[in-house]
C-alpha cells in the first residue's frame, strides 16, 4: 500500500511537534490541544492518524529502534574496544535529549512498547551478524546483546546507569564486545 504524501506529511509534523514538547517535560504533561497548535493541524486530524498521545509517541520514536541497530553495527574490521563507533555515542546524545519521551516508552530494565521493539530487533540483526560471520551460537549471543543493551539504555535514562551519553556509549560498547567474544564451546 502506498501512503498518501499528505498523510505522511501530517504524520511527519505531529512527530516532529511531540519531540518539541515533550524537550524538558514529560509525555503525561503534553496535551493534545498543544500538540496540535504545535503541529498547525485540528484536533480531529490528529484522531485520524493516532489513537493517543501515547500511540503517536511510540510512532515518533520508531526510530530510535532503527538508529540504535545500525549505530551498534556501524563499524567495520576489527572493532575498537577503546572507543564506541561515532553513531553509538550519537545516538545516545540524541536520545538523551529526550530522556523523559524515550524512559516513558522504554520503561525500567527495557519494558514498554519501544524496549520489545528494540530487543526484538537488535536481537535479529546481531544473530544474523554472528551467522554471516560463523560465529558459534548466533541466537544466544543476539539475544544477551540486544536484553543487555536495551537494558543499559532504559536504566541509563531512568537515572539508574550514571554517565554522559559518551561515557555510557564506550562502556556498552565495551560489555557488548565482551559478550561476543565469550567463549561458548
Amino acid at each position: 500500500m502506498v501512503d498518501d504524501p499528505r498523510a505522511a506529511r501530517t504524520r511527519a509534523l505531529l512527530r516532529a511537534a511531540l519531540l518539541a514538547e515533550c524537550t524538558g517535560r514529560s509525555l503525561d504533561e503534553v496535551s493534545v490541544a498543544a500538540l496540535v497548535r504545535r503541529a498547525g493541524v485540528g484536533r480531529a486530524t490528529f484522531y485520524l492518524h493516532y489513537q493517543d498521545l501515547r500511540s503517536l509517541a511510540v510512532d515518533a520514536c520508531a526510530q530510535v529502534v532503527t538508529d540504535a541497530v545500525e549505530a551498534l553495527h556501524a563499524w567495520r574490521g576489527v572493532p575498537d574496544p577503546s572507543s564506541a563507533p561515532a553513531a553509538l555515542v550519537q545516538f545516545f546524545e540524541e536520545v538523551g535529549a529526550h530522556a523523559q519521551l524515550y524512559r516513558a516508552l522504554l520503561a525500567p530494565s527495557s519494558g514498554g512498547p519501544l524496549g520489545a521493539r528494540l530487543r526484538h530487533e537488535l536481537s535479529e540483526r546481531s544473530a544474523s551478524e554472528r551467522r554471516l560471520a560463523g560465529a558459534p551460537e548466533p541466537e544466544l549471543v543476539g539475544a544477551a546483546v540486544a536484553g543487555a543493551f536495551t537494558g543499559v539504555l532504559a536504566d541509563w535514562l531512568g537515572g539508574v546507569i550514571l554517565g554522559a551519553p559518551d561515557e555510557v556509549a564506550n562502556r556498552s560498547w565495551r560489555l557488548l564486545l565482551a559478550m561476543h567474544r565469550v567463549p561458548l564451546g
